[in-house]
């Protein structure tokens, strides 16, 4: 081994507190780059995968009633490579143990053979006789919920009939990844199921003998998407249809997609923050270690080491320190994968899903971080070269502190001498102090930052279930029906209110912007579920124009005032255009609201509904779940509670879990930021220290030398750490915000207050191993000249 190589290990020991400090800063950024991209590659690949073996459709038409000739007409559509009807329903099913029915979606199944398009993966059991039509198949995850098994029995409503049934397989479905009662967003196993029939049996249910109502179509490669869906709708049109869809707008790929594109948003935005504060502390570090070794590197160079030679050897120390932490971060990056991998194989329901890695995320992580940390390093090598022996050999030149005015002698009377001293090196070394001030400031701001968006999804919580949604019960009827049924659900004892609302299959545009959604009409004086705006106050309805959330109206890329074209998916489907009136707050989904009554105008249906919100006497719960359970025109209830549990479980899985473990690396990275900058100034000052404590100073006073330096730069960078904190938390709620949740950036006092006691103690901690190594230190080694 060559003396330079000897002496690299001996730096790397004698600095190993800093090394594994900024070590784990790189590692943290590669773990995160390699956690992020191996979920998002794995997430893709699956998907696409289980997406081509079961032959998901890549458009959807809904229609009302559309005879099943009308096959192979939509088969010979150009771009079309298959096309096949199905019958599908809304279901009510009932279990024993349940006061509230669960509500379920119907689909129809081949009587032979496997489905063209959308086919099961069979979990347990068998698939269906076509002889028998008493036997279903039920979604895997609902069955797993209620502890259902094949060969259990099961009732269920459907077009008003109760029917009872036989569970002879279980199966899961790429159309239901994300798998969500009609009219809600957050998905819930235990409420809601979905159930596959005979084809013949659930037609005879629903009138549909000879008929579809949804077409499923794949296209060729190479079809031209739009024209495809626009000759779907001329043919459907006569029938009753509401609209072609493609894939990208089927909900559950549409979640599916929008969770991997903010991985992918992540992967990109994250990792290159901390590598930026790892380059950050490693120039500071290489910095004072080659003013520090000045004539270490004269003598290097007086004993024929070139510039290059000497410039390799501290280049291979920015190279150690990266390169490990670089190793570290992928092996890291690969457990926290794994671990990860498994909250979304229970959250979507994938039949398999395996952490995959790639060269890619380990050689660009790898990488990024020597090329970050070599960033920081060159600029040091420039000194080392600009060094000639006879100059470094000598002492530096005394520091010029004329400008730095001198300490008035207001001091001398309440300052002692090693406060002086603290304050002396705050006055002469400014850009230095400056530094070590943004840098733990930086650290401050992404843990105050993460603290802030975990407030937000507590406000996203509270706004959405209390100040939004202030009901107990929401009912959804089988189809738009009369408003005398509000007459119906007042009258049942128990209820205190019912407020009527109806919800319309639309497609807004504006220019090239769109957006397959729905329009909620609402009665002008809601109460129990109501647009707010960024106040919180209630918005009322206007007798004319749309009211759109802040997320939709971004989407669409539009403001009050201008006009909107709205395709309606209903009644005559008439195409208006309506101005922007207002937006509305909200923090679950992208909804756009009407006046009820002049939306029901726009359709030409006027008192209609289809559904309502209740407030109710909760100890007469049972009675009213009973008889509305037996009214024939209900097709759902859903109870806010239930569904306040399942928001919660949403918010803590898939992305919303992502917070904690972001909040958690943020924490890392500031404590280790605030050592870095104890042990920098314990190494630049080690000799200085040493010759205190000779001269008689206490080992209290020259750590309160050192570290008093320490605590007056971390109380500077607290103020600085809650500005940039406040700023960047309106990133990173951006960057978990999806069309199903915006997560507001709000000024939250505790998450602020935690994060600088945090820091504090950070500083605290560091200061007491920085004086334990000071108080252990051998002075008379610390007074030697270096060889």
């Amino acid at each position: 081994m060559s003396p330079l190589n000897r002496k690299l290990l001996r730096d790397l020991w004698r600095m190993k507190g800093q090394a594994v400090a900024i070590g784990a800063v790189i590692a943290v950024g590669v773990l995160m780059l390699v956690m992020m991209t191996g979920l998002v590659t794995s997430l893709s690949e699956t998907r696409r995968a289980y997406y081509e073996r079961y032959r998901l459709a890549d458009v959807f038409a809904p229609a009302a009633r559309a005879p099943q000739r009308l096959e192979h007409r939509l088969a010979a559509i150009p771009g079309v490579s298959t096309a096949e009807g199905r019958v599908t329903g809304s279901a009510l099913i009932h279990l024993p143990d349940h006061d509230l029915p669960v509500q379920a979606r119907a689909l129809s199944l081949p009587a032979r053979g496997v489905p063209t398009l959308n086919d099961i993966y069979l979990t347990d059991g068998r698939r269906l006789d076509a002889d028998r039509s008493d036997e279903i198949l039920l979604l895997n995850s609902f069955a797993k919920a209620h502890g259902l098994r094949p060969g259990d029995a099961l009732q269920a409503t459907m077009n008003g009939a109760r029917r009872s049934f036989r569970i002879v397989g279980l199966a899961q479905s790429p159309e239901f990844l994300y798998a969500t009662a009609p009219g809600e967003l957050v998905p819930d196993d235990a409420r809601f199921g979905v159930i596959w029939m005979n084809r013949a049996t659930l037609a005879a249910a629903y009138d549909m003998e000879g008929a579809f109502n949804e077409a499923l179509l794949s296209l060729a490669r190479g079809a031209d998407g739009p024209a495809v869906l626009d000759a779907v709708d001329r043919l459907l049109d006569p029938y009753g249809g509401q609209g072609a869809y493609g894939l990208v707008d089927q909900f559950s790929n549409r979640f599916i997609t929008e969770e991997i594109s903010g991985l992918k948003a992540a992967a990109v935005m994250v990792p290159p923050i901390f590598l930026a504060v790892a380059a950050f502390l490693l120039n500071i570090v290489i910095t004072r270690m080659v003013q520090s070794e000045r004539e270490e590197i004269g003598l290097m160079k007086a004993f024929g080491y070139t510039n290059a030679e000497v410039g390799a050897h501290y280049f291979k120390l920015v190279l150690a320190i990266a390169t490990g932490g670089a190793l570290a971060g992928c092996l890291g990056g690969i457990a926290a994968g794994r671990a990860l991998i498994g909250v979304y194989t229970a959250y979507y329901k994938f039949p398999f899903l395996l952490f995959q890695l790639s060269p890619g995320p380990f050689l660009t992580g790898v990488t990024v971080s020597i090329l970050s940390a070599s960033a920081g390093g060159m600029f040091v090598l420039r000194r080392v070269f600009a060094l000639t022996p006879a100059a470094a050999m000598r002492p530096p030149a005394p520091a010029d502190f004329s400008r730095t005015g001198r300490i008035g002698a207001w001091l001398t009377g309440p300052l002692d001498q090693p406060s002086r001293m603290v304050f002396r090196r705050l006055t002469r070394q400014p850009m230095r102090m400056a530094g070590a001030v943004l840098g733990i400031a930086l650290g401050m701001a992404l843990s105050a930052a993460m603290l802030t968006i975990y407030a937000g999804f507590d406000r996203a919580i509270m706004t959405t279930f209390s100040v939004v949604d202030r009901s107990d019960v929401s009912v959804t009827f089988t189809h738009p029906v009369s408003d005398k049924t509000l007459f119906e659900l007042r009258r049942l004892p128990g209820v205190i209110r019912a407020e009527p609302v109806r919800h319309v299959s639309v497609v807004l545009r504006n220019g090239p912007n769109s957006h397959r959604g729905a329009i909620t009409g609402l009665p002008p004086d809601a109460a129990l579920n109501r647009a707010i705006d960024s106040r919180s106050r209630p918005i009322a309805m206007p007798k004319s124009g749309v009211v759109l959330s802040q997320a939709l109206a971004d989407i669409l890329g539009i403001r009050p005032g201008a006009l909107l074209t709205v395709e309606l998916r209903e009644g005559a489907q008439p195409v208006l255009q309506i101005p922007v009136a207002g937006i509305a707050d909200t923090t679950m989904g992208a909804p756009a609201f009407m006046e009820l009554s002049a939306l029901n105008r726009a359709l030409g249906e006027p008192r209609r509904v289809t559904g309502a919100y209740l407030d109710i006497d909760e100890n007469r719960g049972r009675e009213i779940f009973r008889a509305l359970r037996d009214m024939p025109t209900v097709a759902g209830l859903s109870r806010k509670s239930d569904a306040l549990a399942a928001f919660i479980t949403l918010m803590n899985s898939g992305a919303g879990a992502m917070r904690h473990v972001m909040g958690a690396l943020a924490f890392v990275i500031t404590f280790g930021i605030i050592y870095n900058a104890a042990r920098i100034a314990y190494a630049e000052r080690a000799r200085d220290l040493a010759s205190l404590r000779v001269i008689g100073f206490t080992r209290a006073e020259a750590g309160f030398v050192l570290l008093g330096e320490l605590a007056v730069v971390t109380l500077l960078a607290l103020p600085l750490g809650g500005l940039l904190g406040y700023y960047l938390s309106f990133a990173i709620a951006e960057g978990f915000s999806t069309e199903l949740y915006q997560i507001p950036a709000i000024f939250h006092p505790r998450s602020f207050g935690t994060a600088e006691l945090f820091v504090v103690g950070a500083a605290a901690t560091s200061g007491w191993l920085v004086k334990r190594d000071l108080d252990r230190a051998d002075l008379v080694e610390a007074l030697k000249t270096r060889e």
